[in-house]
């Protein structure tokens, strides 16, 4: 679904500012889709500055509130992965996480990167069929995790 003009939403760099929302909007879609959540599993979102320090963590904001996350860090040698790519539930089907990806994958081409990977979990049909969509393949299946690859070559 195409945005529409009266929702504008900026995808910014993440700054410090945006911690508290950016972790909460994060472990609800967690907590959403697996029911009970251990908070202990995700200690990268208690310093986002500095877990994602060797990396890129951008945000979506709508009205200055955070509405959707996305980040990309270094994998191997011209690989970067995406990681944590998450909207909120009354923002989701808005053109939002297309917009991240796009952003991440503007910033891996700008730096080189000739693949893009992630990973998500095989019964997430929703997320799986928006990899797929954009233009991601799956490359393996292990644990009941699906691997995508993305060439940018």
């Amino acid at each position: 679904m195409a945005m529409k003009s009266e929702m504008p939403i900026r995808i910014a760099v993440f700054e410090p500012c945006y911690q508290g929302a950016v972790k909460s909007l994060v472990l609800d879609g967690l907590g959403r889709r697996w029911g009970e959540l251990d908070k202990d599993l995700n200690p990268d979102l208690d310093n986002i500055a500095h877990s994602y320090s060797s990396g890129h963590f951008l945000v979506a904001l709508h009205g200055g509130q955070v509405v959707g996350t996305g980040a990309l860090i270094p994998e191997s040698q011209g690989v970067m992965r995406v990681v944590r790519m998450s909207t909120a539930v009354a923002m989701r089907n808005k053109g939002i996480g297309t917009r991240m990806l796009e952003e991440l994958l503007l910033i891996a081409r700008n730096h080189g990167c000739k693949q893009v990977v992630l990973e998500t979990t095989a019964t997430w049909h929703d997320a799986v069929h928006f990899y797929l969509d954009c233009g991601f393949r799956i490359v393996a299946e292990q644990n009941g995790d699906l691997h995508f690859a993305l060439d940018l070559v």
